[in-house]
């Protein structure tokens, strides 16, 4: 025996907790029409996990909770709790006892309990399809549906043998299996998606890593062209750096030796130039010079005025007559060429500018009275008369004025003589100043020296500055090249101490060839790395770690999209094998349990009618399914689902085909009522045979059996009970006479049903 016990409170009319006790093979439950005695079939209902409150004879959820009474309020949730002998692991459970409870409140919030601890109804569910237990079919027969079996469709009807099979497990898995199945092509789908979606990006970065490899490589010639330049150059600034110290220094130190020699020098040339006063005593006696030579210059130019005057008034014509006739003679003219060339010797001897001009005035001057000469001359007054007055007159000027010439002939002659003292003065103190001018050359030309060693120096030094400013600048770029070659190239670029370089015939290079080879080379090696350096910066290498990074993940994203497709390729076939081998071994299972049903249904059907025959046969039928998404479902939704593209497919149904005994009556239509309840209860006796489940329940069956149809229902609920257990709700007396325990319901004012136990072994002790 597996069923224990049930216990119930607060469910429908059991208002107060009551307790049933299931010690013997038989136990039945009696009691008047409206006791309660059916709620105790739906009790088993209830607990065992059904969800259609309308085969609980009810509306809403709340109609399963005691309503109250006249003394007795309402409850709040109503609970049934049903006990198994687990011994034996029917149920696949690690516990000898098994409670399995449920409670209901009147918001319509359902609880489920195994063992105390709160679970699914999915859990309940499965726990009891592995014991061939559920909350309807063929061991839950309620009153009115014994010939339940023979009204439903063939598709319907299979379920029902398929459940009593034992099959329902297979069904269920199969129906799980294949939503799996859809799950899993789903998340296929949701996966090659998300790795499409990947694909475009994935592939960006593929070829941002095609330029970092080609970037890398240009990175690595960079570093090789860095590393023989860094060479080079750091040879070549140490040796001018080197170089310039070296020549520089010295001839600091040489110009300042020279430039204090030169300051020594001039400071004795300047000494003796200051001891030295006859310049200035020249100097004085020139400016004595030039000012008699003016002075004298003054008395040339009055006498020249006068000697005209004296000229043109003694060659003025006595008589009108020779006024026609007279002509400039060439005497004349060669006169005063005569006076002007002296004139012009003169000024070519001298060097005082002043001088020069009082001489061009004179000669001006002698032009002058030559030209009013003779004018007048050629233009004598009109009338005789006048002219003999105007020659008396003339000749009393020209005395006047030879008186006047002699005395500045005299002057001249004074002012020539006082010159010719001075101009000796003069001549005898330069001579001496020349005599010194050459004791002092020597020094002269030892300073001149001493400014052309200087003037050597300072273009040798301003080289080497020149050249420094170049080393400096390149010394600069050097620096910077270093810094940009360990961004762009790396730590190697910079490694060059230990680097040997080879000439075209594979010899090491040594410090002197290297510092031969022309500049132009080292230039052309700086263009070179310039343009691949433009490349590197244009290619974005600035950032390949984050590139190489996000590959990386990328990759791994499209490696694990990959693997979890094929993971889920591998679960779809092993979900199809699986739904396969479901298929099959259903198949299998349900024909072979089908034959045994079939001959257990014979015989059940011959005890009932004494002869005649009986016989399930599978029919095709085409059959429409609804989709379900929910694996949380009752087992009856699961066994019904059966998901395929077009929602239909043609399966194999059950038809039942009967024949009375001596009557020519075929087929479940011909059959009177009693008839059908005999051969309903046959076929599920049958059923029952082959798989036992732990526990039948039995709603009034017998109800509409007459007295000989009641033995023979006796009959089988004896031969019935060395399978399963049997719970009995019943009114028939022959039904009553078979069972060890009855349960009496009776139901007082207060509106709660109460239970009554009597036990036939015990209640025979007493009587005897």
């Amino acid at each position: 025996m597996y069923l224990k016990s049930l216990e119930i409170v607060g469910f429908k009319s059991f208002g107060k907790k009551a307790n049933l006790e299931f010690n013997s093979d038989v136990s039945a439950i009696v009691g008047p029409n409206g006791s309660g005695k059916s709620n105790v079939a739906e009790a088993f209902r209830f607990v065992l996990g059904e969800q259609s409150i309308k085969s609980m004879r009810g509306k809403r959820g709340e109609d399963l909770i005691f309503n109250g009474s006249q003394t007795i309020p309402r409850g709040n949730r109503a609970s049934v709790k049903i006990v198994f002998d687990n011994s034996k692991r029917f149920l696949n459970l690690d516990f000898d006892e098994v409670i399995i409870e449920r409670h209901v409140h009147r918001d319509g919030t359902n609880q489920y309990f195994i063992n105390r601890s709160s679970v699914r109804l999915k859990d309940v569910s499965e726990l009891l399809a592995g014991a061939n237990i559920g909350s309807s079919g063929h061991h839950m027969i309620s009153q009115g549906e014994a010939d339940r079996i023979l009204n439903v469709n063939p598709k319907e009807r299979r379920m029902m043998i398929e459940e009593a099979l034992g099959l329902k497990i297979y069904q269920y898995k199969r129906i799980a299996s294949e939503k799996k199945l859809d799950k899993v092509k789903e998340n296929i789908d949701s996966v090659q998606a998300l790795r499409k979606e990947n694909a475009p990006h994935l592939k960006f970065l593929k070829r941002q890593i095609g330029k970092m490899e080609k970037t890398l490589e240009m990175r690595k010639e960079l570093g090789t062209l860095y590393r023989e330049y860094f060479k080079r150059e750091s040879a070549y600034l140490k040796y001018w750096s080197d170089k310039i110290t070296n020549e520089k220094n010295p001839l600091i130190e040489k110009l300042k030796d020279l430039e204090h020699r030169s300051q020594e020098a001039k400071a004795i040339l300047e000494k003796s130039r200051a001891e030295d006063k006859r310049p200035f005593e020249l100097t004085d006696l020139k400016n004595q010079l030039n000012s008699l030579r003016r002075e004298k210059d003054q008395f040339t130019f009055k006498l020249g005025r006068v000697e005209g005057v004296i000229y043109a008034l003694e060659n003025k014509p006595k008589k009108i007559e020779e006024v026609d006739n007279t002509k400039i003679s060439l005497n004349k003219i060669k006169e005063l060429e005569s006076v002007i060339n002296d004139q012009i010797e003169i000024a070519s001897n001298l060097e005082e500018v002043n001088q020069i001009k009082g001489i061009l005035n004179r000669i001006k001057e002698s032009f002058t009275q030559f030209i009013v000469k003779h004018s007048m001359a050629q233009h004598p007054p009109a009338g005789g008369e006048l002219l003999n007055n105007e020659i008396d007159e003339n000749s009393k000027k020209i005395e006047e004025l030879k008186n006047e010439k002699k005395q500045i002939e005299d002057s001249i002659k004074e002012i020539e003589n006082k010159e010719d003292i001075v101009l000796g003065k003069y001549n005898t103190l330069k001579s001496e100043i020349e005599q010194d001018k050459n004791s002092n050359q020597e020094a002269e030309l030892a300073v001149l020296e001493i400014m052309a060693h200087q003037t050597e120096s300072r273009s040798q030094l301003n080289s080497l500055e020149m050249k420094e400013i170049q080393i400096v600048s390149a010394q600069e770029n050097y620096k910077k090249e270093m810094n940009e070659s360990y961004i762009l190239a790396g730590r190697d670029a910079v490694q060059f101490k230990d680097l040997d370089l080879h000439n075209s015939a594979g010899v090491v290079l040594s410090e002197e060839e290297i510092l031969k080879e022309d500049r132009q080379y080292q230039n052309e090696r700086l263009k070179k790395i310039e343009r691949i350096k433009i490349l590197i910066e244009d290619s974005g290498t600035l950032s390949s770690e984050d590139v190489v990074k996000e590959y990386e993940e990328a990759s791994k994203r499209d490696e694990h999209l990959s693997n979890e497709i094929e993971d889920l390729e591998k679960s779809a076939e092993s979900l199809l094998t699986l739904i396969e081998e479901l298929k099959k071994k259903l198949d299998i299972e349900f024909r072979n349990g089908l034959e045994k049903i079939n001959a257990q249904f014979k015989e059940f059907f011959i005890l009932m009618f004494g002869g005649g025959r009986a016989n399930l046969d599978l029919v095709k039928e085409k059959v429409t399914r609804k989709k379900k998404d929910d694996l949380n479902m009752s087992e009856e939704d699961l066994v019904n689902e059966v998901e395929n593209a077009d929602g239909e497919d043609n399966e194999m149904g059950i038809e039942v085909d009967v024949s009375l005994p001596n009557k020519k009556v075929k087929g479940l239509q011909m059959l009177s009522g009693g008839e059908r309840s005999l051969t309903s209860i046959a076929l599920l006796f049958a059923m029952s045979q082959v798989t036992p489940p732990p526990f039948i329940i039995l709603d009034e069956t017998d109800a509409a059996l007459d007295e000989a149809n009641s033995r023979k229902y006796g009959d089988m609920i004896e031969r019935l009970s060395s399978h399963s257990q049997l719970i009995l709700i019943t009114h028939n007396r022959e039904t009553m006479a078979r069972a060890n325990i009855l349960y009496g319901v009776t139901m007082g004012s207060d509106g709660i049903s109460k239970l009554l136990s009597v036990e036939f072994a015990e209640a025979v002790k007493v009587a005897k």
